[in-house]
């Protein structure tokens, strides 16, 4: 978790910004970028204008002819709340999510904090090891199987197949096809169509289309231009009131598990997407039952 200070940002690109190499180059622009923007917005008090400089960086990003598709303009969702501490979510372009990552005693302070912490995940969004490589692809991989072994055996439902990876009918399987299919993105650019596929999987809707012999190539190809949207969310919401019929309990369960969860991640600085959109669909499921 960065701090929005000017030396610190500076030291950020140091290690890398040297040369001429175009994803270098690339780099030390979207630095000078934000730097510039500090300048600008720092009216001589030494506190950034981040909100702003956050703004002007997705614009930058645009004008550099960057897709997106809908368009550069940063999103903030304060959490409802009569008093502090005070929450705020900051959506990106492209799908990624940030949260206010500190105690916040006004609702500015808390739109200020999840400002910087998306600004700073932004910039570093373009340094090279943050693209989809083969290398990124092989490591990513890796990582997912640890984190799903690690529940596993908690579960004591422990898979001792070695080749999971490689089977796309996995969630590890589908989680290693999806970025061979978008190798050159980066993570942030990633983010929406990573998040549509933990969903599915997460709802159980991967394992449905597997079983109506759906392949992974046709599901991919379905949702690759789509974005999570109201219908998206009410469909699942429908899906997990129908579970509650046969499970008593089953939403308010499942709600208060990823309701902690979000909380974790965002008080660690992380990006929250996936457990945001888990826990809003969740509560729309809760509201839509009568228990709200």
């Amino acid at each position: 978790m960065a701090s929005t200070t000017r030396e610190q940002a500076t030291n950020l690109p140091t290690a890398i910004s040297d040369g001429a190499h175009p994803a270098k180059s690339v780099l030390k622009e979207a630095v000078d970028a934000v730097l510039n923007s500090f300048a600008k917005h720092t009216h001589g008090y030494g506190r950034v204008d981040v909100i702003e400089a956050l703004q002007e960086f997705w614009q930058m990003k645009e004008s550099r002819g960057t897709p997106m598709k809908g368009g550069s303009d940063v999103l903030y969702e304060p959490e409802a709340s009569e008093k502090p501490p005070y929450v705020c979510f900051v959506s990106l372009p492209g799908g990624s999510c940030f949260g206010s990552f500190q105690p916040c005693p006004t609702k500015a302070e808390a739109k200020r904090s999840a400002a910087k912490i998306a600004l700073m995940n932004s910039v570093f969004n373009e340094h090279p090891s943050r693209k989809i490589t083969d290398e990124f692809v092989e490591s990513a991989v890796k990582e997912a199987e640890s984190t799903e072994a690690q529940v596993a055996l908690k579960r004591r439902t422990l898979n001792l197949l070695t080749d999971s990876s490689k089977d796309p009918s996995t969630g590890i399987g589908a989680f290693r096809f999806m970025l061979e299919s978008n190798k050159g993105k980066s993570m942030l650019e990633f983010q929406d169509l990573m998040t549509i596929f933990q969903l599915l999987h997460w709802n159980g809707s991967l394992k449905a289309m597997r079983d109506r012999n759906c392949s992974r190539q046709e599901v991919l190809e379905h949702y690759s231009d789509r974005t999570i949207d109201d219908e998206m969310r009410s469909q699942m919401a429908l899906d997990w009131i129908s579970r509650e019929q046969e499970q008593q309990g089953l939403i308010k369960r499942e709600l208060d598990k990823a309701s902690k969860e979000l909380e974790q991640c965002r008080l660690s600085g992380r990006e929250l997407r996936f457990p945001k959109e888990k826990r809003d669909i969740l509560m729309l499921a809760w509201s839509q039952i009568g228990k709200v």
